[in-house]
């Protein structure tokens, strides 16, 4: 099988939808699948479900969606970044369900594990709560309150990693990791952005961090941008 696509437009063709659920790896700006996110802007699919940790910033990462109104919902832990996100959500244009970032990583882990749903402490007494079922437990887990949050599966998932086999097994580099190995799991269809692609072999097992399992398509980007969120300097 090859998994390995000539561009993100041609990885993207026949995947994307609209009304899907994509989950979209990065953290702020790091770590996110740069060509994907213009691909998936240029397909022109709308009415998305975008669960990712953040919205990009405006003009850059998925804020290239928001510009062009292609998402009706965000899944997110952290939006404000975003001014045009801002405006949306103030003028009831765009639907938001906040998510802890660590439950928010474990509901793409849970989904990619086959796991519907599991408890955690986090968000009870809060807006992250209401609505949801909660419970208590006996034993070590005695004395708490615990929400129950659901599992995401993701129609579509955009990763970005730094090197990729034939095979799609994955390595990260660096923080650029970051939710992106949750992300690939839970997505019934994975498409991964990657600078390298190396015969298969060349990538020893012990230093996979996402199994190529879990990757179906395979998009080369050697020059990604790169852009700094918040470039910081020491002045003279």
């Amino acid at each position: 099988m090859n998994k390995i696509y000539p561009s993100a437009a041609a990885a993207l063709a026949d995947v994307v939808k609209d009304g899907q659920t994509i989950a979209v790896g990065g953290f702020g700006l790091c770590g996110i699948p740069e060509a994907l996110i213009a691909a998936l802007r240029d397909s022109g699919v709308k009415n998305l479900t975008c669960v990712s940790n953040n919205a990009g910033v405006d003009g850059f990462g998925l804020g290239l969606l928001l510009a062009t109104k292609q998402i009706r919902k965000m899944i997110s832990s952290y939006v404000g970044e975003n001014k045009e996100f801002e405006r949306q959500y103030l003028a009831g244009e765009l639907e938001l369900e906040f998510a802890p970032q660590g439950t928010l990583a474990e509901r793409m882990r849970a989904g990619g594990a086959g796991i519907p749903a599991f408890y955690t402490a986090t968000g009870y007494g809060t807006v992250i709560a209401q609505g949801k079922d909660v419970r208590e437990f006996d034993g070590p887990w005695a004395g708490r309150h615990y929400v129950m949050e659901r599992g995401i599966r993701a129609d579509v998932s955009l990763v970005k990693a730094w090197k990729a086999d034939k095979q799609g097994n994955l390595v990260y580099r660096k923080t650029a990791r970051n939710f992106n190995p949750v992300v690939a799991m839970c997505g019934k269809v994975t498409v991964a952005e990657v600078e390298q692609i190396v015969d298969n072999g060349a990538i020893d097992p012990d230093q996979v961090h996402t199994p190529g399992i879990f990757v179906q398509r395979i998009v080369l980007n050697a020059h990604p941008e790169k852009r700094i969120e918040q470039r910081t300097v020491r002045g003279k």
